[in-house]
């Protein structure tokens, strides 16, 4: 368990929206609950400060704060900028590597909870990659803008040490805008970043179940209920060996 919030959040101008978007994908994806979007604990800015439960992107900004988010795009666009013509050059017409990393930090504070950072919000957002990035939001840009973003996000490693989650979480936020945008503009959806968020699991309390209620329960639900109990789950085997040690609280 860890104390959180360690940086104060606010809604940003794409943070509600984002929410929506992806937990309306992850529902279909079986990645959350069906009534995620009223429950306080996903909807909230702040992290769980229990680590066996995942953490959704808007909530980075809680652990994170601003300079470690604006150190990872540094280093993505310093990538960016010293790589081949046909790939540099398309970010050169629209501003400097400076302009860059404010703007994208800027994006990246907005939707993680940082607050109202990234002036025009979706609108602005389809209006750079329609009109500014249209010549790489292809396979071959797409692919080449992930390769630099995976390397950028391999050396911040130590930036992201504190939590095991802040890595999974960036993962999650980036494959989710990449699908987004392979599906915008026809291009292939690779996930290359790493391991996302595992299927959300609720808090259970076994204690005021009845054993047909626990027998219903999926062994990974089982297994994180006695977890969080500080039951060593390891000493038992499969799902039936579970139950009966539920029913023993």
């Amino acid at each position: 368990m860890i104390d959180l919030p360690k940086y104060p959040t606010q809604h940003g101008y794409m943070t509600e929206k984002v929410q929506r978007d992806y937990i309306t994908a992850a529902i279909a994806q079986g990645l959350l609950p069906e009534d995620a979007h009223r429950m306080p604990e996903i909807l909230s800015l702040t992290a769980p400060g229990d680590r066996a439960q995942p953490m959704q992107f808007w909530q980075l900004y809680s652990l994170l704060g601003q300079e470690p988010l604006v150190r990872i795009v540094q280093d993505f666009y310093q990538r960016v900028f010293a790589d081949e013509d046909w790939f540099t050059s398309v970010f050169a017409r629209v501003g400097d590597v400076t302009h860059h990393i404010n703007t994208q930090a800027s994006m990246w504070i907005d939707v993680m909870g940082g607050g109202p950072y990234y002036h025009g919000a979706e609108f602005r957002l389809s209006f750079h990659h329609t009109h500014n990035a249209m010549q790489l939001m292809t396979d071959r840009g797409a692919e080449r803008w992930s390769q630099l973003m995976l390397a950028a996000l391999d050396a911040s490693a130590p930036l992201l040490a504190e939590d095991p989650r802040l890595r999974i979480s960036l993962n999650t936020f980036l494959t989710h805008f990449m699908g987004k945008y392979a599906a915008e503009f026809a291009f292939e959806h690779r996930s290359v970043f790493g391991e996302t968020n595992p299927p959300f699991l609720r808090k259970i309390n076994l204690r005021r179940m009845s054993e047909a209620a626990i027998e219903a329960l999926s062994e990974a639900e089982i297994s994180a209920a006695l977890r969080a109990r500080g039951v060593d789950v390891s000493r038992y085997q499969g799902k039936a060996d579970l139950v009966n040690k539920a029913l023993m609280l």
